[in-house]
């Protein structure tokens, strides 16, 4: 069965645009490069990983570019633009000629303005955005749900994806907001969503126990056919390992059938991001 990674990150320090990386997250202040991934992806059975943005730079995405160029399992990357800056529209479409380049991602959680995603002065890029097929990985947190609600609607043909499920608080159980926001909008909308960082919401004292009731309500929600794996590596280590994630994530999707499972693991990421 395919497995596709949808959501990994590398990063290397002396890059230097890392500005949210410090030294006080002590596990993730190093380097962590496809050597570092490629063995846990094959113990897994992870044959190809989509490559995610984690600065909000432009010299990031051409970096990550060029890693997908010389390293065989990356199938994607998400990148970045300033999507308020004059001349995003030929930044977009100068990335957008790499064919390994399948779509941006803002870093919504660091806006103050929760509505930011609205801003008309957006309309362009998310234009040229539908025009080449190209998806919106929204990194979100419950406080944009209403806002995002509002830009599906805005934009049926967009390619949406919510990273993260939007970051529930799961360290206080079901969070009801939460559930009900993400309800209506995949009843109503084309969104998809990817199984990823969760158990690092879960915070320092969670399980994987804890996550059940959140997987069982995005399964519900989206169905099979809307939802994709990611590891959210190297950041999942903040809570678990690698192999643990895929071994939570085996425990849950194992008990669907051929076709759920098939789609989960591979086909759905496959299918979004044109691989």
């Amino acid at each position: 069965m395919l497995r596709i990674d949808a959501h990994q990150h590398f990063w290397q320090l002396n890059r230097g645009d890392y500005h949210w990386l410090t030294p006080e997250l002590t596990p993730l202040y190093r380097d962590f490069l496809a050597r570092d991934l490629q063995p846990l992806l094959e113990r897994a059975g992870v044959s190809k990983t989509v490559l995610v943005q984690a600065a909000a730079s432009v010299e990031e995405t051409e970096y990550m570019l060029d890693l997908a160029e010389t390293t065989d399992f990356i199938a994607g990357v998400v990148g970045w633009v300033d999507m308020e800056q004059k001349g995003s529209v030929e930044t977009l479409e100068r990335l957008a000629s790499h064919s390994a380049l399948k779509g941006i991602r803002p870093m919504i959680q660091d806006i103050v303005d929760p509505r930011w995603m609205l801003k008309p002065e957006l309309d362009a890029i998310f234009s040229v955005l539908i025009e080449r097929g190209l998806s919106f990985d929204a990194l979100i947190t419950p406080s944009h749900l209403d806002a995002l609600e509002v830009l599906l609607g805005r934009y049926p043909q967009l390619k949406v994806v919510i990273d993260h499920a939007a970051k529930p608080n799961i360290t206080r159980g079901m969070d009801e907001p939460w559930r009900k926001k993400i309800s209506r909008i995949a009843a109503n909308s084309h969104a998809y969503c990817k199984l990823s960082g969760l158990i690092t919401e879960a915070g320092e004292h969670g399980s994987f126990d804890d996550l059940t009731p959140y997987l069982s309500h995005l399964l519900s929600s989206f169905g099979a056919d809307r939802l994709m794996w990611g590891s959210d590596w190297p950041v999942l280590t903040l809570a678990a390992s690698y192999d643990d994630w895929v071994g939570a994530s085996e425990a849950f999707i194992g008990r669907l059938d051929d076709a759920q499972q098939a789609a989960i693991w591979g086909k759905t990421a496959q299918a979004f991001y044109n691989l």
